[in-house]
């Protein structure tokens, strides 16, 4: 297979070919990276790497008073650097994945937080800890991946490296309506996919079966029992892995559902204090945000066992509720609501509320017409204690997602 990268929402596909060509044309490098062309992004990166150079990527909708404000303005003051003459040794392809293989080891690459809580903050990654878990090897030579992150964010840019180091195709589903991406699935014959649970249930509900695909992968969100029944029904052929990955970390744990066992290399590095899961800064990027030895994640789990350690995800700290008093968990809310017959997806959010401090809300998506408002709220009362009942439910087209494409929650 010849492709790199295709983009069937704009007709576009560029070869490994094209992509060699175009960077010997590049005549300079800028180390600050802000494009809305896949293409673009991924060729900047590979040029960082031929460099040696830094690369800080930049989400292609941060607003110039938020660029200048993350980067101090240093993006207007940087010098390019001539690249022309440094790229002379490359003559084809296989000299490009040569030079891949030789990576400086004073490179590194800067990404930025969601930025959810607040302005984003910047985290620096070396070519180790960016490909932590970057599998290569023959068997992994003939997969085609369906990119399906913004790709400037770390599970794009950690899907990407997984893609560059095996020489695989990427084909592009991130931004796409659901008919043109199970297009460009059988189109391609896309084996391999990753993607945030919200991103996996905008393709339900389907009937047809999509056999090529081997693989799917998870995260950023906990994934429910109901979406993964249903992906098995799409994808018979693909085995389902959930990942823990992070900005600050990359990604650390993996499972074949909802509860993660600490690794035995990382042993010591990972624990629990107060049901939030916290990281040793050894297994972090760099930052100045992290002071202390160990960085809080955010993240509230459940203790299943202690030696070793496994536990499942509850919520992100930030995401509970506080409903008169009570803490809502907005994760058993929506799933609750998921278990519905005739429910797509959903969205759990709060609004202020001057009485109870904030009330439930949610945004409903169906695919049965004769659902409605109080046929949702009757079938809630038995599975939900009252206050956790959505005091507004509206039935919407679509979920509002972040940049990550998470389920946006304020």
């Amino acid at each position: 297979m010849s492709f790199f990268y295709v983009d069937l929402s704009v007709n576009q596909s560029k070869t490994w070919e094209k992509l060699f060509f175009d960077l010997k044309g590049t005549k300079r490098y800028n180390k600050y990276c802000q494009d809305a062309d896949f293409y673009n992004v991924f060729k900047q990166i590979i040029l960082s790497l031929l460099l040696g150079e830094e690369i800080v990527l930049l989400d292609a909708d941060f607003s110039e008073d938020e660029i200048k404000r993350l980067t101090a303005n240093s993006i207007y003051e940087t010098d390019d650097i001539l690249v022309n003459k440094q790229l002379e040794s490359i003559e084809s392809k296989e000299d490009l994945f040569q030079h891949l293989r030789q990576i400086n080891k004073e490179w590194q690459i800067t990404l930025y937080t969601s930025g959810t809580t607040g302005l984003p903050k910047r985290i620096s990654h070396s070519f180790q800890s960016i490909t932590r878990f970057v599998k290569k090897s023959e068997n992994h030579s003939s997969n085609v991946w369906g990119f399906a992150y913004n790709p400037t964010h770390m599970a794009g840019i950690q899907v990407f490296f997984q893609a560059l180091l095996n020489g695989n195709p990427i084909v592009r589903l991130f931004g796409l309506s659901k008919e043109q991406i199970f297009e460009s699935i059988s189109e391609f014959a896309v084996t391999n996919i990753s993607a945030t649970p919200t991103f996996y249930r905008l393709l339900l509900p389907k009937f047809n079966q999509y056999p090529t695909v081997k693989r799917l992968t998870s995260g950023g969100e906990k994934f429910d029992e109901k979406t993964t029944n249903a992906l098995k029904q799409i994808f018979p052929n693909a085995k389902i892995t959930n990942v823990y990955a992070s900005t600050e970390a990359g990604t650390l744990l993996a499972s074949s559902g909802n509860n993660f066992f600490i690794k035995p290399e990382f042993k010591g590095l990972i624990k629990v204090i107060e049901n939030e899961l916290v990281i040793h800064k050894s297994l972090m990027g760099n930052s100045d945000i992290f002071s202390d030895e160990w960085y809080h994640t955010g993240d509230i789990v459940e203790i299943i066992s202690q030696n070793p350690l496994n536990f499942h995800f509850i919520s992100r700290k930030n995401e509970m509720i506080n409903v008169g008093g009570y803490k809502v968990n907005p994760h058993e809310v929506e799933e609750a609501i998921r278990e519905i017959d005739g429910v797509s997806d959903v969205r759990v959010f709060a609004k202020s509320n001057s009485v109870l401090g904030n009330i439930i809300c949610s945004e409903v998506v169906i695919n049965n017409d004769s659902l409605n408002e109080s046929l949702i709220r009757n079938q809630l009362q038995t599975k939900l204690q009252e206050f956790k009942i959505p005091r507004l439910i509206k039935l919407a087209d679509k979920i509002s997602t972040t940049r990550t494409g998470k389920i946006k929650r304020n």
